[in-house]
């Protein structure tokens, strides 16, 4: 998997910061939804896994986006909230 990075958060938790990192297809092995266009992603796609950098980023705290929709996340806000 891609290395570990620090970034600002999607829209209206900007003011946070996500640790991140890219999931090439090959490790892609789950569907996930994406919370920021609500849309699936399915097995075999590359993507990100992004969650508070506060936290452990355990499976309660992690998130999965479409690559384009976690670089739009500053411009658009959360379809999907974290539960």
């Amino acid at each position: 998997m891609g290395g570990a990075r620090v970034e600002a958060g999607p829209s209206g938790w900007a003011d946070e910061e996500f640790t991140s990192r890219t999931v090439p297809g090959n490790r892609a092995t789950k569907t996930y939804r994406c919370p920021g266009c609500d849309h699936e992603i399915r097995p075999g796609v590359a993507h990100v896994v992004a969650w508070p950098a506060d936290e452990l980023g355990g499976p309660d705290n992690r998130r999965h986006w479409h690559t384009g929709c976690w670089s739009g996340r500053g411009t658009r806000g959360l379809t999907r909230r974290w539960s």
